[in-house]
């Protein structure tokens, strides 16, 4: 009971900075001060992707950062807006709010405070584990997917046009049209921008290039005067403390948000521990995926209940806090108060921000998610994992944002089934010092005359049970001679009870007796006895022998002979490592013991 009410527990952020370190705070306030002129430009750019005001983007950092901070279990990860995020948003709130701004900044806070109520729920269940459910390769193609579809949708901003069509494919199809309609003074700035930006990241890489090539945009637009160019502007901000709002929109429009709340829960969170943990091993500390799960959802009702919208890890702001020395929690602290004192105080220069340098910022840092050399080099490692990552590319192109995530989702689930339903396994056998390997990999090891030994590498459940038996039947008939003993590798497939695991058990046990073959378990000796015991099957001499382990089933079994035969067919997988970790050896040509 103490332990639930323990501070470690809830507030592990807050325990780290109890304990600080005078000689952190030089390096952390120097990684607050970067992190904040990098988060700045960043946030007001990703709110014009969400379709809120630039006030919400800031919103959307400040107290976010500080919850973060006190629920986090990591030193140095930034939490913020998201090109990934806001895109999603976006593309499930734009249809909804048919045009109503003030419905659409509610909608978008509403689902911002269901992905927060969904990544507690996953934390309550301990659902940190999920953090490896969308594979990498899935995740490479989501996001270069997700970041091929902003830089498009940005164009418009860049050349000063309105797209009239709403998907990808449709938008690149009609661009050659829009063309007449090009805005020279609008791509002008944009083409200044871009210009500021290379310069600076080529001459000064550790200035904030998008913060200096806002400003001088800005200070631009500020002495031309947007009114005589016809240049689009982000406008008057309202800053100052938000006042809190309750959606007022009809109760249907909430269940259209469950759904994709999910799904950005899982994207984001995945995203997230992917930056969180890379940190964590490159500067030696662990994280605890299920406290992230929670500390992600405070963060993000915390972001709903300060106006904003949805957030989750900021990759490029996480390494500018590593590059610049950040040590803790402090520097998210530092960053979010100078981000607060720009929102209530400074906001008046941001209103003679140009729409087009926005656009820029956008699109450079799309650029910097784009991987497609990675996905193509898949094709030589994993081929699986390779048409897993363009499958889900192309289908956020020609599906959209939000199918192309679902799909993701299902294929990750899909890969799990996959892998479970139907698993790799091995035929083990011992080389000459008795040790118990992979056949296959080694001419030295030799298979066991009259004994088969299986491991079967997946749990053992109902949807594998009838796989796992035709696995072993098939591997049996295809043996030049009948083996007399089945030794099973119960370690790695018998994890939980389950009824209709120990009923194909029984079956199989009344097979392979009928076939005059004995059937050993090796490994968890206590569990699997009882299981069986349970199930009604008969353990022991008129039974299924257990042992503690593969060398003990060896020993006790009687079915061994003297001499190893030099090959049997091969089961599927790679395996190569030893059966067990005990490095107990076993002679040639053993003397049995009478079981």
């Amino acid at each position: 009971m103490r332990d639930f009410f323990s501070m470690a527990r809830w507030m592990p952020g807050l325990v780290a900075l109890l304990g600080y370190q005078r000689a952190w705070l030089l390096a952390d306030l120097r990684a607050g001060l970067s992190v904040a002129a990098v988060a700045l430009p960043v946030a007001i750019a990703y709110a014009e992707l969400a379709g809120v005001g630039a006030v919400v983007g800031l919103y959307s950092c400040i107290l976010p950062m500080l919850i973060y901070a006190l629920f986090g279990t990591s030193r140095q990860l930034i939490v913020g807006p998201d090109a990934a995020t806001c895109a999603v948003i976006a593309a499930v709130v734009t249809p909804l709010a048919a045009g109503d701004a003030t419905r659409h900044w509610q909608l978008v806070m509403t689902m911002t405070a269901m992905t927060g109520i969904w990544c507690l729920v996953a934390s309550r269940f301990k659902l940190g584990v999920l953090a490896d459910f969308l594979s990498r390769p899935i995740l490479l193609g989501l996001l270069n997917g997700v970041a091929i579809t902003i830089m498009v949708g940005q164009l418009s901003s860049i050349f000063g046009f309105t797209f009239d069509e709403s998907e990808l494919i449709e938008r690149i199809a009609a661009t050659p049209n829009y063309l007449s309609l090009l805005h020279w003074p609008t791509l002008g700035v944009s083409l200044l921008t871009l210009a500021l930006m290379l310069a600076c990241r080529r001459l000064r890489p550790q200035w904030p290039s998008s913060l200096l090539a806002l400003a001088l945009a800005a200070a631009l637009l500020w002495g031309l005067g947007p009114e005589r160019s016809g240049i689009a502007v982000v406008g008057a901000i309202s800053g100052g403390i938000p006042e809190f709002q309750l959606p007022e929109f009809p109760p249907g429009l909430m269940r259209e948000l469950v759904l994709p709340a999910l799904n950005l829960a899982m994207v984001s969170f995945v995203s997230m521990m992917l930056t969180a943990r890379s940190f964590a091993a490159k500067n030696g500390y662990d994280i605890d995926a299920d406290k992230e799960f929670r500390a992600l959802g405070m963060a993000n009702l915390a972001s709903a209940f300060s106006q904003g919208f949805a957030i989750s890890g900021a990759d490029s702001r996480t390494a500018v806090n590593d590059a610049n020395g950040g040590k803790s929690q402090l520097v998210s602290i530092v960053a979010a108060t100078v981000i607060a004192l720009v929102t209530f105080l400074l906001t008046s220069p941001l209103q003679y921000i140009p729409t087009a340098a926005l656009g820029i910022v956008l699109v450079m840092a799309s650029w910097s998610l784009i991987d497609l050399r990675g996905q193509w080099a898949l094709r030589q490692s994993d081929s699986a994992a390779f048409w897993l990552a363009w499958i889900t590319f192309v289908s956020v192109l020609f599906m959209g944002v939000i199918p192309g995530i679902t799909l993701a989702v299902l294929l990750g689930l899909f890969q799990f089934l996959r892998n479970v339903m139907r698993p790799t396994d091995q035929l083990m056998g011992m080389n000459e010092e008795g040790v118990v390997h992979t056949l296959g990999h080694n001419e030295e090891v030799k298979a066991v005359t009259g004994v088969l030994i299986y491991r079967f590498n997946s749990p053992l459940t109902y949807f594998n049970a009838s796989y796992f038996k035709r696995r072993v039947l098939m591997l049996i008939n295809g043996e030049q001679a009948q083996p007399n003993c089945l030794i099973i590798d119960a370690v790695s497939c018998f994890t939980h009870q389950d009824i209709s695991v120990m009923s194909m058990v029984g079956e199989l046990h009344k097979e392979l007796r009928r076939r005059g073959i004995h059937m050993v378990m090796a490994g968890r000796r206590g569990q699997v006895s009882h299981w069986l015991q349970q199930a009604g099957i008969r353990v022991g001499e008129e039974g299924i022998l257990v042992y503690p382990d593969l060398y003990q089933a060896l020993r006790m079994t009687r079915c061994y002979q003297d001499r190893p035969e030099p090959a049997v067919p091969q089961a599927s997988g790679e395996d190569t490592g030893t059966a067990e970790p005990d490095r107990e050896r076993l002679a040639p040509a053993p003397q049995w013991v009478e079981s």
